[in-house]
């Protein structure tokens, strides 16, 4: 079956209480390690490819690392890196003002929070990722991150979403699997 299988990365160092986009913060090897060795399981026990698509950023890329490490095919994907906060990102949260998240809640799909990227641009973004993975007929596995991953789920939804339907960030290393149309 043709399906993305992606893996949101480990807890980068020093994230705690900040607006994390596209804040490039490194992550502990030793968590990188463990996430590549629980795909490369995953892989052989469902017999998928032994290629991995990744975020060019550190938290997602090296895991990719440890896996070319262990003679698989790593490939930084420039669509799966996560929203764009603009101003806000790696600021902490007690900094940014109340009335600017309120703004982006009260046009959860439309507004960008911080100067960046919307939601809605995420939304085209992944469409547009998922559309290129589909065309290569095969499994795809790829380590990414929340937003993109909670835009995945919301994947094929024709409405607008509010702040109320976006769904919790997915824990670090949990894997959420899509059908490729």
């Amino acid at each position: 079956m043709n399906e993305l299988h992606i893996w949101r990365h480990p807890k980068p160092v020093g994230a705690a209480g900040h607006c994390l986009g596209r804040t490039d913060l490194p992550v502990d090897p030793r968590k990188a390690r463990r996430l590549a060795h629980r795909i490369r399981q995953h892989a052989r026990r469902h017999g998928l490819p032994r290629e991995i698509l990744t975020s060019p950023l550190q938290r997602g890329r090296e895991v990719g690392r440890w896996l070319r490490r262990w003679g698989w095919t790593h490939r930084i994907e420039p669509g799966l890196i996560e929203l764009d906060f603009g101003r806000w990102d790696g600021r902490p949260w007690r900094e940014i003002a109340w009335a600017e998240v309120a703004a982006w809640e009260a046009d959860f799909a439309g507004h960008a929070p911080g100067g960046g990227e919307s939601l809605a641009q995420l939304r085209v973004r992944v469409a547009d990722v998922l559309a290129q993975l589909a065309s290569r007929d095969r499994p795809v596995l790829a380590v990414g991150h929340a937003g993109w991953m909670n835009a995945l789920a919301l994947h094929g939804r024709r409405d607008a979403p509010t702040a109320a339907d976006w769904p919790a960030p997915p824990r670090h290393g949990a894997i959420r699997v899509a059908t490729l149309l």
